[in-house]
Parts: C-alpha cells; structure tokens; sequence
C-alpha cells in the first residue's frame, strides 16, 4: 500500500546517515504484509555539511570542533559542490517515508518537497520493528505520516491490493494482541 525506505549497509538495521548512505532499502507496507521492492546502492561519499562530525548512536552526540588553515578552506570553497542527494531522490521516487539514523537539513527539506517523510530513528534500530510499526499505523491509525499517504491512495480511488505472499516479503502484525 506505501513504499517505505531504510538507510541500512546490512538490509537488517538503520544505520546510515540519509546524505551518506551507500544502500537504501524500500518495502511496500500493507497491513500485515511486507515486501521487499529493492535495494539501492549508491557511491560511498564523504560528508560535508555541518552534521559531518556527528555520531550516529543512542549516545549523545558529540561534534568535533576542526580548525581548518586557510589553504585547505580556500581548497574547500574551489571544489564544486557533490549533490549526492539526487541519485537517492530520484531512487525514492513514491516512497512515502525513509528512515535514517540521522538527515541533514538540506536533505530533510528536500525529501520534503518531493513528498517523503524524513524519519530520524536511533542508530540499531531494526527494519522488521519498523515496518510492524507501519503495518500496525495502517490497519490501527496513530502515525499522521501514514495517515497522508493512506488517505492519498483511498482519494485516488485506490483500493490497497491484497498482499502477495512470496518468498522475499514478512509477515507483520496488525494489532497489539499479536505482540503477546
């Protein structure tokens, strides 16, 4: 019913910063169902902007304050820019969330305008939990960011198709009886 997106190196946890990240992975999410769509694996890149220094962990994140000499920031400002964000952008193309251990500002606004929710979630965190959290938010409510694309797709006149078992796609919960 929705397309979903991870930044993940090991297809099992986030743990990529969005502008960074060398793989995404996208599902479509339907109430109890997920499948994997594809992976996307883009060129290892190094950061630049201001979140460069960050750590992505649970931890408090700590910046690195660097002294840069004049030459190596007059070196800087000559190079032209990378956008390693279109690439993702267009890979993304219908998704309605991506999830990431951290996103920069200009890559959150971004995502924005072309309609995807940015979600920061704590580095470790599992893709599995995250899309039982999707699929439980689509049969139950209580995410706002589900709601919108779900609310898109029943104004389009569009019936959420019934899940397709296949070999590469999970079983997910749908209500909370079935945590227990």
């Amino acid at each position: 019913m929705i397309k979903v997106a991870f930044a993940s190196n090991d297809r099992v946890n986030v743990n990529l910063h969005f502008g960074a990240a060398d793989t995404l992975v996208v599902y479509d999410v339907s109430p109890g169902y997920a499948e994997l769509l594809g992976v996307g694996e883009f060129v290892k890149v190094n950061m630049k902007g201001e979140n460069r220094f960050k750590a992505l962990s649970d931890e408090q994140t700590n910046v690195i304050d660097l002294q840069l000499s004049a030459e190596e920031l007059e070196r800087l400002a000559a190079k032209p820019p990378e956008d390693k964000v279109i690439a993702k952008l267009d890979f993304l193309d219908g998704c309605s969330a991506i999830y990431a251990a951290s996103i920069g500002t200009s890559s959150i606004k971004r995502l924005i305008a072309a309609g995807i929710q940015p979600i920061i979630v704590g580095t470790g965190q599992t893709i599995e939990d995250l899309l039982n959290e999707v699929s439980l938010a689509l049969h139950c409510g209580g995410l706002s960011w589900v709601e919108r694309p779900r609310a898109r797709a029943e104004h389009a006149a569009l019936a959420p198709a019934a899940p397709h078992e296949s070999a590469g796609g999970l079983r997910l919960i749908t209500s909370i009886e079935e945590l227990e």
